[in-house]
């Protein structure tokens, strides 16, 4: 049986940047892509990247507290992913992913490479850290999951 590859996007949503990345659901291998700014032009700036690059399944980091349970910060990652599939112009499957400590890891992982790094670098590389485990996490069915139908 032969499976079509296609795009998965992560997003690493704050309220001031959000970190994108993207991977084959073939290779199977997150990458940072960019940032951007979380702005009034946010919700088409995402579109015109699903688009772009063609993306068929897209991953939001959902913050959890250690004991695995929603923080005020999930209810803004809630509201923000209902707004975006209102806007959506395609059809895409949504998935959450646990996005626990994925900014110390990444900024510790910039910083490794001793060259300079900008804070929204390590809002994209959260992005790509959260779609990589959201890869490998062979108990991904216990995140909600959404199939949007715009």
């Amino acid at each position: 049986m032969v499976t079509e590859a296609y795009q998965i996007m992560a997003l690493d949503v704050g309220s001031v940047r959000i970190g994108v990345a993207t991977a084959s659901s073939i290779a199977r291998v997150a990458s940072p892509l960019k940032y951007i700014a979380n702005d009034k032009d946010v919700y088409s700036i995402i579109n015109q990247l699903i688009v772009d690059n063609e993306v068929k399944q897209l991953v939001v980091g959902l913050p959890l507290n250690i004991e695995g349970e929603p923080t005020k910060q999930t209810e803004y990652i809630k509201q923000f992913v209902e707004k975006l599939k209102q806007s959506l112009d395609t059809k895409l499957s949504i998935d959450y992913a646990d996005e626990s400590s994925t900014s110390q890891l990444a900024e510790k992982q910039l910083q490794a490479g001793k060259k300079s790094y900008q804070k929204g670098d390590i809002d994209a590389m959260s992005a790509s850290y959260i779609l990589q485990r959201y890869l490998d996490d062979s108990s991904i069915a216990n995140v909600p999951q959404e199939t949007v139908t715009n």
